[in-house]
């Protein structure tokens, strides 16, 4: 009896080879089985539309001065949501801040999620002293208050879409590697696992072809949760003013530039914190009906 036949007859069958984003597709189809997901993706999808079509559906370029509407900048039939104090549509300022957060916020999750994927599965996998070295330099940078760590970071490097993605990657990392690691302890003793040690497959191809695909449930969920928080921290560092540069719309900068009017003009800036509140939902109800879809697998 061969080495090979043994191993298949010891071990249980292990779940079937799926990729981390075979996975995340076949999930996200079976958003039609939860309403919360349904209704998360149904916001989301809406405004990765108006993001895309920004440019076809938009009445006015997001920068153009209506020097009439200044007299009245309340929603008219010329304005749908109105103008703000420089005479700027409300409503074509949103739709193309919809491209900056849509593209920024998960260009900046991937990157967190891939760092911290790496990080998590080395620690929990290798153990030992490369797990002590990741967990500390995590918790070092976990330690600092987020949104001081943004504004040093963006302060002595300028405020970019590159840079905010950056700071945005290597802030969130951390969290997603303790979240991974955690997975990959429990993952690395199951029989599957241990078989394809016993095959002789090498660290790299456990850690990626074993192991990871069978931790994408919680992984997808929390990568929901967080371009939710994503979103809000872009709309956090726009209200700051380290948010991106002028002249660019930014739902957050909206926010920063007409605050001080509400009292007179609260459109200017209820309208830009309605579409941050309902991005935020829409993922947020997305990650709990992906959640629930997979505790029933």
């Amino acid at each position: 009896m061969t080495l090979q036949t043994t191993i298949d007859r010891v071990a249980p069958p292990r779940p079937a080879r799926t990729g981390p984003v075979a996975g995340a597709l076949r999930q996200l189809m079976r958003v039609g089985e939860n309403w919360p997901a349904m209704i998360g993706l149904a916001i989301v999808v809406f405004w990765v539309l108006a993001a895309i079509l920004a440019p076809l559906v938009s009445p006015y370029p997001p920068n153009a001065n209506d020097m009439k509407a200044l007299a009245y900048p309340f929603p008219s039939r010329a304005h749908w949501l109105g103008t703000d104090h420089l005479g700027r549509d409300i409503l074509s300022r949103i739709l193309w801040g919809a491209r900056t957060v849509l593209l920024v916020a998960p260009i900046a999750v991937l990157g967190a999620a891939a760092l911290g994927s790496l990080l998590g599965l080395m620690a929990g996998y290798y153990r030992g002293w490369i797990d002590g070295l990741i967990s500390r330099v995590g918790d070092i940078v976990l330690s600092f208050p987020v949104i001081i760590l943004y504004m040093i970071i963006l302060a002595k490097f300028g405020s970019s879409a590159l840079n905010i993605i950056v700071v945005i990657t290597l802030t969130k990392a951390p969290i997603i590697a303790r979240i991974v690691r955690g997975i990959t302890l429990e993952l690395r003793e199951r029989d599957y696992v241990l078989a394809a040690k016993m095959r002789g497959e090498s660290a790299l191809y456990i850690m990626f072809c074993e192991i990871l695909p069978n931790a994408r449930g919680p992984l997808i969920v929390d990568f929901c949760l967080r371009l939710g928080y994503t979103t809000i921290i872009i709309g956090v560092l726009g209200f700051l003013g380290i948010g991106l540069p002028p002249p660019d719309p930014d739902w957050g900068g909206m926010v920063k530039d007409t605050y001080g009017m509400m009292s007179v003009w609260p459109h200017m800036s209820l309208f830009p914190c309605a579409a941050v509140s309902s991005l935020v939902i829409g993922f947020n109800l997305l990650a709990i009906g992906l959640r629930e879809i997979s505790l029933r697998d």
